[in-house]
């Protein structure tokens, strides 16, 4: 069984911070094949809505729009004027969406990305709770607007936060608000999951979004990603969304050093591209797999 999915890229492939002049790449993404461009939004003053939405209907591509949540912005944080800071920032974001005519604004909203630290339960749960308070308060914002939100689960080294499937599925009960669903990044998975049928089972319909790249951040299909696994949780879900692909580029150094990329991963930002699409159709249009026997188990043995 094959899937029917759409293919996207975000256009960090390339560059950072995204900007008007950012569209100069919509005509070559389109031409390798894709459906769709991930725009992070790191400021969106950088975004001129109307010029932006010309090119992405000139080159029939849809937009999924990220956020960037950097240090100032934190709807965990012990000061307040973090949370107004993130509030007007994510509530930009949604009005770029609706500009732009995308369906739902995606990201690790619920803290900073970066913030990974040993706390007691008590603090913990004092930053849930404020995690819970202010993505209710975006969900009305979004839902106001024909939006949803996909929170996305970060791997341990950059959130002590939501760091699995069952992390945000936990998350988005205790929103408890419609708008509120789930995007799930490969990469990360490859690091917190043990069972990666499993998450995207978990998941379920929450979930909206799918990122990848292989388990290093290079392209997909050259790495030790269980493709399989993906195929066989997708197809069980009836995922019928995206699967695009998000990866950086060592050229821009800012965003090279926050995401610890400190070498090339391909020899070409475009060859990563266009050899990690030509992949992902193929994966898409073949059998689905078997699943894997059941490990021995040696203690019986």
């Amino acid at each position: 069984m094959s899937l029917d999915l759409k293919f996207g890229v975000s256009t960090w492939l390339w560059t950072s911070p995204f900007s008007t002049e950012t569209i100069a790449l919509f005509p070559k993404i389109k031409a390798m094949g894709y459906d769709l461009v991930e725009i992070p939004v790191e400021d969106p003053a950088l975004v001129d809505i109307v010029r932006v939405k010309a090119a992405l209907a000139l080159h029939e591509l849809e937009p999924v729009i990220c956020g960037a949540f950097g240090t100032s912005r934190d709807l965990t944080h012990d000061d307040p004027a973090y949370h107004k800071t993130s509030m007007d920032y994510i509530e930009a974001c949604l009005d770029i969406c609706v500009g732009l005519g995308a369906k739902f604004f995606a990201g690790p909203m619920y803290s900073a990305v970066g913030k990974a630290r040993l706390v007691s339960a008590e603090q913990k749960q004092v930053e849930w709770e404020r995690a819970v308070t202010n993505l209710q308060k975006v969900c009305v914002q979004a839902d106001a607007r024909g939006l949803e939100i996909a929170l996305e689960p970060l791997n341990r080294f950059e959130s002590d936060l939501i760091n699995t499937a069952q992390d945000v599925m936990q998350l988005v009960q205790d929103i408890n608000h419609p708008a509120a669903k789930v995007l799930l990044d490969g990469f990360h998975m490859n690091i917190e999951e043990p069972d990666i049928e499993k998450a995207i089972l978990l998941a379920g319909e929450k979930l909206i979004h799918v990122q990848v790249s292989e388990n290093y951040r290079g392209t997909p299909g050259t790495g030790q990603t269980r493709w399989d696994a993906y195929k066989r949780g997708l197809t069980t879900i009836g995922y019928t969304g995206a699967v695009s692909i998000e990866s950086f580029t060592p050229e821009v150094k800012e965003l090279a050093g926050a995401v610890c990329i400190w070498r090339p991963l391909v020899p070409s930002q475009d060859g990563f591209a266009q050899e990690g699409l030509q992949f992902l159709k193929k994966w898409a249009a073949e059998p689905l797999p078997a699943a894997p026997a059941s490990p021995i188990n040696y203690q019986t043995l």
